[in-house]
């Protein structure tokens, strides 16, 4: 593992991006294509941020998600999410041990990295136990705080097209996650190159390329990377124009939404555009990167009103019109 000291900023600007190259060659020994979705996955994880994966059944979302925790070297539980999932199951319980004192068991969210698997099959309740975990990175139980590991992160999957027996994310919870990624089908190569690898051999297994330490230190130094006035005023700018009936919206929002990100997605837009710069080599975001980062933090903080979905209007469309405006 490399060094955790260097002498100036720039060095590790420069580590930083060879081991995200390391990182995602090592993902891609085992997942065909899905390029920009691995790229986004790590971005969240530098940012100490969660991620949201949208896609149908079978483009490796839980694959891909376990790939990256092996590469990176950090503990990792998987939640498959049912509608009788409870609380407990998530955050652990308390037992009367052998000596009749009460014992906390430790449940699956006490990870690194936690896979919260089809996570709208389960019903609010259990949902907003995660809410805790998520933001404070903590878990309360008779009265006592239990601190998660850190690093910490939730990488969450959801299947859009299967509504049934479904309990839709509660938009506070939606909020907390940093980046809504969307998976779509591989390319026909592509999905030969699956076939093959499936079929005929064992998946590779990845090498560990960064340590724990690693990621917190990087995760650390990304808070010091620093950013000139104009892209703050762009990122916000980005998120006043989506708020509908106020007083610098843009005309799509008051015409096809109901409702505009907060102030979330601004301090999202910078977090993830820093990333977004290191990992191409710069040393200070610019506003093309926010605007490469901005479809995934506004995917799921924007709310369509009714004559969007008649007029046909998508989500992608109106998020791209408020990045060329």
């Amino acid at each position: 593992m490399e060094k955790l000291y260097f002498e100036n900023d720039n060095d590790a600007i420069i580590a930083l991006r060879n081991k995200y190259e390391i990182l995602k060659n090592e993902v891609g020994k085992v997942i065909v294509g899905q390029d920009e979705v691995v790229k986004d996955v790590i971005l969240s994880i530098f940012c100490r941020s969660h991620a949201l994966l949208v896609g149908v059944p079978g483009l490796a979302k839980t694959l891909m998600i376990t790939t990256i925790a092996k590469a990176l070297g950090l503990s990792f539980n998987r939640i498959q999410f049912t509608p009788d999932l409870m609380p407990s199951d998530i955050m652990g319980t308390e037992i009367l041990d052998e000596t009749r004192n009460f014992k906390f068991i430790k449940g699956p969210v006490f990870a690194n990295i936690v896979l919260a698997d089809e996570i709208n099959r389960t019903p609010p309740k259990t949902q907003s136990a995660l809410l805790e975990a998520m933001q404070e990175r903590s878990v309360s139980m008779a009265g006592t705080t239990y601190q998660l590991p850190n690093p910490f992160f939730v990488l969450a999957t959801q299947n859009p097209i299967e509504q049934e027996g479904t309990y839709p994310l509660p938009e506070a919870q939606l909020d907390r996650f940093m980046f809504n990624i969307l998976l779509d089908y591989p390319s026909v190569a592509e999905e030969i190159d699956i076939v093959k690898n499936t079929v005929t051999q064992n998946l590779p297994e990845p090498e560990v390329v960064m340590s724990m330490e690693e990621v917190v230190f990087y995760q650390e130094f990304m808070k010091k990377i620093p950013i000139v006035d104009n892209v703050y005023q762009y990122a916000v700018n980005l998120s006043v124009m989506t708020r509908p009936n106020t007083p610098k919206a843009h005309q799509w929002a008051n015409e096809y939404l109901a409702w505009g990100a907060g102030p979330r997605a601004s301090q999202n837009f910078i977090v993830a555009a820093r990333a977004h710069a290191v990992i191409n080599g710069k040393y200070s975001p610019d506003i093309e990167d926010v605007k490469a980062v901005a479809p995934n933090i506004l995917r799921h903080r924007l709310v369509r009103n009714y004559k969007a979905e008649a007029e046909g209007i998508s989500m992608e469309d109106i998020i791209q019109e408020f990045i060329n405006a």
